[in-house]
C-alpha cells in the first residue's frame, strides 16, 4: 500500500471525529481501537458480520454494534474508519464517500488520538505485541497510567486498549502496509528486521529502508531502542547512530548497552542478569517460558529506564506478566493433553514458540494444528515454515488463510504439506476446521502438548478441541458453536 494514501499525524485529535464507525470492528486491530474511543468517551458504532468475542465488552461500554454491512449503518456518523483489510469497494466505503463523510485509515484514527502524548511505538517483524505489551505493564507498574493500543489482549486484563490519564502512549506500530510511517513517536523500539510483508515492499532492502524511515520520524528529544542480537537491528542501530541519532540497544551481544546474560528458560519461566553499560540492574524474572520473551522484556526495561522510571517497577511488572492472548496462550488440559494458542506464522516466530513448547512438553509429543497465513509468504517462505513445522512431532495442516489473494495452480497447503519434513504417517491435510478436533483427539496421548499456530481464524479452534479430548475421556463437552468457514475470499464465517 502506498503511504500516500495516509495522513501524516497532525493536530487531529479524537475529539473532532465526531461519531465514529468502525468496518469490521471485531477484528483485533479495530476492536482495540474502538474500545480506546469508547473508554474515552466518545460515541462509536461499528458493523460485523459475526460475533466476535470482543463485541459484548464494546457493548458493555456504550457501543453500538450492527451485525450486518449496510449503508444505513453510517446515519448520523461523522467519520469512518477502515483497515486494510477493507476493500475500497466495500459498500460502507461506497456510502462514507458518497456522503461526504470523513473516511480514515486505523492508523490515521489512532495518531488522531495520540494527539498530545508521548507516544512510546512498537514495531519489528515479529514480538512487537508481547513487547508492547510489556512496556503497557511496566508503565502501569510505575503508575503513570498509559493510554494504549495493542494488537492482542493481555490476558487477565482482557484488553487490548485503555484511556489512560497520563502523558504516555503506547502503540503497537503495524508496517505490513506502511502506516506505520505516519507515527511520530517519542520513544521507537523495533525488535527485529525480517523478510516478510514482500507484497508490499518487494525485497528485503525496501523493508529495511522503511524501518529506518520509521526511526527517522522519531521525536529529536526521544530515542530509538533496537535488538542487538538480531542482524536486521544491528544494521538500522549502525546506520542511525552515523546519522548523530539517538539508539541504545539489548540483547546478549557483548557490546549491547543493555547486555543480559546467564539467561534460562524452562517450563516455569525465563530469567537473565541485566546490566546497563557495565552497571548490575540485577535479576529479571517472567513466568512466560521462551529465550525470545526474555529479549521482548529487555526492552521493556530499557524504555523504562530511558523514560526516567525506576527498573524495580519493570522487575515488578514483568515477574507477574500473565502472557498475551494468542500468544503462548495455555487454553488448558483435557484427558491429559495440554493445549496452547499461538499466533507465530513467520517462520522465525514458529520456530521459537515450537522449541519453547517442546521445553514444556518434555517427555511428551508435540502436536501441531497450523493455519499458514497468506498465501504470497506461504509461497516464499515455504522451505523455512516447512523446516520450522518439522520441530513437531505430529502435524495437522489446515488451508492458507489469505483474504483478498487469488490462489495459482500449486500454491497453498498441499505443496507446504509436502515439504515438511515428517513422515507421511505424522502429518495430514484437513479441508474443514470441524475436522481438526477429530483428527487430534485420534493422535493426541495423554502428556502431549497441542498448539493451534498462525492465522487468526485457528483461535477459534481451541475450545473445540479441548471438548474433543474431553468427550474421548469420556466426558461431556461444553456446547459450542460450529467451526468457521473460510471463503475463497477469506472471509470467516460459521457454518449452521
Amino acid at each position: 500500500m502506498n503511504t500516500a494514501q495516509f495522513t501524516p499525524a497532525g493536530t487531529l485529535t479524537a475529539e473532532d471525529l465526531g461519531r465514529i464507525h468502525l468496518i469490521g470492528v471485531g477484528g483485533v486491530g479495530m476492536s482495540g481501537l474502538a474500545r480506546l474511543f469508547l473508554t474515552r468517551g466518545l460515541p462509536v458504532s461499528g458493523s460485523e458480520l459475526r460475533e466476535w468475542p470482543s463485541l459484548a465488552g464494546m457493548r458493555a461500554l456504550g457501543g453500538t454494534i450492527h451485525m450486518s454491512h449496510e449503508a444505513a449503518n453510517l446515519d448520523g456518523v461523522d467519520t469512518v474508519v477502515y483497515s486494510s483489510a477493507i476493500p475500497q469497494d466495500h459498500l460502507e466505503m461506497v456510502e462514507a464517500r458518497r456522503r461526504g463523510l470523513r473516511v480514515l485509515h486505523r492508523s490515521e484514527a489512532l495518531a488522531a488520538a495520540m494527539t498530545g502524548r508521548r507516544t512510546v511505538a512498537v514495531a519489528g517483524t515479529h514480538g512487537k505485541t508481547t513487547t508492547t505489551s510489556m512496556v503497557t505493564m511496566v508503565l502501569q507498574q510505575a503508575g503513570v497510567d498509559p493510554s494504549f493500543v495493542i494488537g492482542g489482549e493481555i490476558s487477565e486484563v482482557g484488553s487490548g486498549a485503555h484511556h489512560g490519564t497520563g502523558e504516555h502512549f503506547v502503540v503497537e506500530a503495524d508496517e505490513s502496509d506502511r502506516s506505520f510511517l505516519i507515527y511520530r513517536p517519542y520513544v521507537s523500539i523495533i525488535t527485529n528486521v525480517e523478510a516478510d510483508h514482500l507484497n508490499t515492499y518487494g525485497d528485503l532492502a525496501t523493508l529495511e529502508a522503511a524501518f529506518a524511515e520509521f526511526a527517522r520520524l522519531t521525536d529529536p528529544a526521544g530515542f530509538v531502542i533496537t535488538c542487538a542480537d538480531d542482524p536486521g537491528g544491528r544494521r538500522l542501530a549502525e546506520t542511525l547512530r552515523a546519522e548523530g541519532r539517538r539508539v541504545w540497544t539489548y540483547g546478549e551481544a557483548a557490546d549491547a548497552d543493555l547486555r543480559l546474560s546467564e539467561m534460562a528458560s524452562s517450563a516455569q519461566g525465563v530469567r537473565y542478569l541485566a546490566a546497563l553499560d557495565g552497571r548490575s540492574l540485577g535479576e529479571i524474572r517472567l513466568p512466560v517460558p521462551g529465550r525470545h520473551m526474555g529479549l521482548n522484556s529487555a526492552a521493556a526495561v530499557l524504555a523504562a529506564h530511558l523514560l526516567g522510571l525506576p527498573v524495580a517497577a519493570a522487575e515488578a511488572a514483568l515477574a507477574a506478566f500473565p502472557g498475551v492472548r494468542r500468544r503462548f496462550e495455555r487454553k488448558g488440559v483435557a484427558d491429559g493433553v495440554l493445549v496452547y494458542d499461538e499466533y507465530a506464522y513467520h517462520p522465525t516466530s514458529m520456530t521459537l514458540a515450537l522449541q519453547t513448547l517442546r521445553e514444556v512438553a518434555g517427555d511428551g509429543r508435540l502436536i501441531v494444528v497450523f493455519q499458514p497465513y497468506r498465501l504470497y509468504r506461504t509461497r516464499d517462505l515455504q522451505a523455512e515454515i516447512a523446516a520450522a513445522l518439522g520441530i513437531a512431532d505430529e502435524l495437522v495442516l489446515l488451508e492458507v488463510f489469505g483474504p483478498g489473494e487469488l490462489r495459482q495452480p500449486g500454491e497453498g497447503s498441499a505443496a507446504l504439506l509436502a515439504a515438511v519434513p515428517l513422515d507421511a504417517a505424522h502429518k495430514v491435510f484437513v479441508d474443514s476446521f470441524d475436522d481438526a478436533p477429530v483428527e487430534v483427539a485420534r493422535r493426541a496421548r495423554p502428556g502431549d502438548v497441542v498448539v493451534t499456530m498462525g492465522a487468526p481464524p485457528i483461535s477459534l479452534l481451541g475450545d473445540q478441541l479441548l471438548d474433543a479430548l474431553t468427550v474421548r475421556a469420556g466426558g461431556v463437552a461444553e456446547p459450542v458453536a460450529p467451526g468457521p468457514v473460510v471463503g475463497p475470499d477469506g472471509t470467516v464465517s460459521t457454518t449452521g
